[in-house]
Formats: C-alpha cells, sequence, structure tokens
C-alpha cells in the first residue's frame, strides 16, 4: 500500500493456509533467525527503519547492549522499551502494554506500532517454556491491534531447543527482510497442548505442605499462607503469591470438584505450588493470559489471570486425576 509519493509498505498480513490465521490481519508476527551480532544488528536496524519511515511507533525491546548498537545506527528516534519485551516480563502484562501502545501509535502518522524483540528467555527451562508459551499465545491476544512484531532469535545466545520452536510459534518468518508463511506454525490451543510439562527438579524433594481433601477454600488458603509465609522471605513477593494460589484455589472449589488437593515444594530458591481439583470439564491452555471477562475485573474471572501475573510460570495439566494448576517462581 502506497502511504506517499515513492514509499512502499510492506504488506500488513500474510495469509496462513491451513487451519487459517489465529490473528487479525492487521496483525503481522515474524521471527528473523539469526547466528551472531552482525546478522541480529541486520535485521533490526531494516526493520525499525522501515517503521521510522513510514512514522510508525517504534519500540526496541532488547538487552542494553544490542539497543546500544542499534541506536548508534538509527539514533535516539527508537526509544528503548524493556516492558514490550520477553526480558523478565509476564504475558499479561506485556499483552496489555501492547495492547495500550497500539493505541497510541493509532494517532500517529504512520498508525501502527512496530516492535523489534531480540527473544531472551533466561538461563532455566521453565523460563524458555513460559517465554514460548507468550510467542504462541499472542497469536491470539494481541486483538485488532495494528501492530508489527519482529522477534529475533540468535543461535549464538539461545538454547537450540528454544529456536527451534520460532516457526512453530510465529505464523510469519522473516529472512533478508522479506515476510513469508511459516509452514511449520501451529494454532495456539494446539501448541500450548502439545508443550512438554516437566517436572520441576524440587518436585522430586518431599513437599513442604500436602493437602489431600483440603475441607474448604478458607482451610487451604489459611495452609497456603502459613507455608508461604515461613518460607517465601520478601514480603511483597510472599503476598503476590498467597494472592494469585488462594484465586486458584478458589477457581478449583468454585468450577472443579473435589475431592482438592495442594501440594509446595521449595528449596530455598525456588518455590512450586500445585492444587489439584477431580475435575476433567476444563482444559483451556489459553486461560490466564487476559481476564476471563474482559476489562471489566468486577465479574471475576481473574484467578489463572492473577496467577500468570503474579508467578514466573503457570501451567495447566489435565489429567488422570484431574486439572493441575503448577505455580512456580524464584524466591528474591
Amino acid at each position: 500500500m502506497d502511504r506517499a509519493a515513492g514509499e512502499h509498505r510492506t504488506p500488513t498480513a500474510v495469509p496462513h493456509p491451513g487451519s487459517g490465521h489465529p490473528a487479525s490481519p492487521r496483525v503481522r508476527h515474524g521471527a528473523a533467525v539469526v547466528d551472531g551480532e552482525a546478522e541480529l544488528l541486520a535485521a533490526a536496524v531494516s526493520f525499525l527503519e522501515e517503521g521510522l519511515r513510514a512514522g510508525d511507533l517504534v519500540a526496541l525491546a532488547s538487552p542494553p547492549e544490542t539497543a546500544e548498537l542499534a541506536r548508534a545506527e538509527l539514533g535516539e528516534r527508537v526509544p528503548v522499551d524493556p516492558a514490550l519485551s520477553l526480558l523478565g516480563a509476564r504475558a499479561p502484562d506485556v499483552l496489555a502494554r501492547v495492547r495500550r501502545s497500539a493505541e497510541e501509535a493509532a494517532a500517529g502518522r504512520g498508525g501502527r506500532l512496530r516492535i523489534l524483540s531480540q527473544v531472551d528467555l533466561g538461563p532455566y527451562p521453565a523460563g524458555w517454556r513460559e517465554g514460548l508459551r507468550l510467542e504462541s499465545a499472542a497469536n491470539r491476544f494481541l486483538g485488532d491491534a495494528a501492530v508489527d512484531v519482529l522477534c529475533v532469535y540468535d543461535r549464538q545466545r539461545l538454547p537450540a531447543e528454544v529456536v527451534d520452536h520460532a516457526a512453530r510459534t510465529h505464523p510469519l518468518l522473516v529472512r533478508d527482510g522479506a515476510w513469508s508463511v511459516s509452514p511449520a506454525f501451529r494454532d495456539p490451543a494446539a501448541y500450548l497442548r502439545e508443550l512438554p510439562w516437566p517436572r520441576e527438579p524440587v518436585e522430586d524433594t518431599a513437599p513442604v505442605l500436602a493437602v489431600d481433601d483440603a475441607p474448604g477454600l478458607a482451610a487451604l488458603r489459611h495452609a497456603l499462607g502459613a507455608v508461604l509465609a515461613d518460607r517465601v522471605p520478601d514480603r511483597e513477593q510472599r503476598e503476590d503469591l498467597l494472592l494469585a494460589a488462594a484465586e486458584v484455589a478458589a477457581n478449583a472449589f468454585r468450577h472443579g470438584e473435589r475431592p482438592v488437593s495442594a501440594r509446595i515444594w521449595t528449596d530455598g530458591r525456588r518455590v512450586v505450588c500445585a492444587i489439584t481439583d477431580s475435575g476433567h470439564t476444563f482444559a483451556d491452555p489459553l486461560a490466564g493470559f487476559q481476564p476471563a471477562h474482559g476489562a471489566d475485573l468486577s465479574r471475576g474471572g481473574m484467578g489463572l489471570w492473577l496467577a500468570r501475573k503474579l508467578w514466573d510460570s503457570v501451567d495447566l495439566f489435565p489429567g488422570p486425576a484431574g486439572l493441575t494448576v503448577r505455580l512456580s517462581s524464584r524466591l528474591r
């Protein structure tokens, strides 16, 4: 689409064959797999320069060293916004920030938000899993936002296991500035169900809390609170973890089936809380990336959303015993 004389804009969407594209046609979500700093910088500069020419609102979400290199090429026109990246931010917060920024961009000359995100999911498999979930779920939850997101996967920085998922979590692949359909892309609901659910190492130790057939929500909440008070040193983190765990327990009693059980494990570095109810009707792997009833929080539906906001990792595992929600976080 021509925006002005002499200026050509890349189409905002490439249709996906098969089961259909899960996101709005206004969203482009692509992955570029690179090998080292030179390729990373070339992909970033090309993408950001196109947005600057078009008058887009652009944001660079990357580690400081990459941001410095990109801004040396492009100048201060490119703001650094780590809240838009996968650098430690939790999924509900990332998605909400992208939507707000897209609304701001809509009033600009280009009318679009353009995000360059250098993927860094941290050193732990639990962080990889949660980051990959966000990459996939974003295809469903960016709504009708006019946004281009280029996620750069550097083979020299990321485990091969993470890089291999880029084509499955992104509808589009980007190579030498050209966007094309990813034939390996998986629908988010299917992809999330297929992700492995390995045990956390701390789960192989004796639990510090074991409750079977809890008599009610109040009793279970009290038991969770007592253990977290004893085992989580940071007060703010302790309150956050309890708030979310109690909401998950409330969901188990309100929407699941009894008996409801709970386990907590900790080794002083990580804490893992698993809450299981005996129901077999709930199995939505996309639950909790936004409140169940949208922006109207007075209607409830915030349990899993709070869990994704307040714990580092949230796993939903429907199995023979019912539905288990496993929450895990590193201790501060």
